[in-house]
């Protein structure tokens, strides 16, 4: 088993750090990077980064992942709640493949609480800030070694 993950990030977790610290803390998207690599070596996971502003650009990046990795953690960001495209695009990911909010969007704004993807990802996690990416490694890693979709 290869062990290739992707972690695809949607519009504006590039501010992490700058943007609202009372919902998305201060961690920076460097030292979220750095910490996410910390722990795929730990666990012998190539991982690969990607983030885009542009939802074009996430669906390209969704259909390509389909041959090239074994999982995928996506935090569509403001596009979980309003894109079609993206949702299709994971629809075809038939591999593991887990949602990630930083927070808990149920505890937000209403038009937040819908999620286009939940129904079709293997599973969530959300409003444990920055430590839920440690959490979908983990979690990812133990799904492709099971065998789990």
């Amino acid at each position: 088993m290869q062990n290739n993950i992707i972690i695809i990030n949607g519009p504006n977790i590039n501010l992490l750090g700058d943007r609202d610290k009372s919902i998305y803390g201060n961690e920076s998207y460097e030292e979220l990077l750095s910490k996410c690599k910390n722990e795929a070596t730990k666990k012998k996971i190539n991982i690969d980064f990607y983030q885009s502003n542009i939802e074009g650009e996430l669906v390209t990046k969704i259909q390509e992942s389909r041959k090239l990795y074994d999982g995928m953690i996506i935090n569509a960001a403001a596009f979980t709640h309003t894109s079609v495209a993206i949702r299709d695009a994971l629809a075809l990911f038939k591999k593991p493949c887990i949602e990630l909010h930083i927070s808990n969007i149920h505890k937000r704004e209403e038009f937040r609480h819908k999620s286009l993807i939940s129904d079709i990802v293997t599973g969530i996690i959300c409003g444990l800030g920055t430590y839920g990416y440690i959490l979908a490694i983990n979690a990812i890693y133990e799904m492709i070694q099971n065998g789990n979709k």
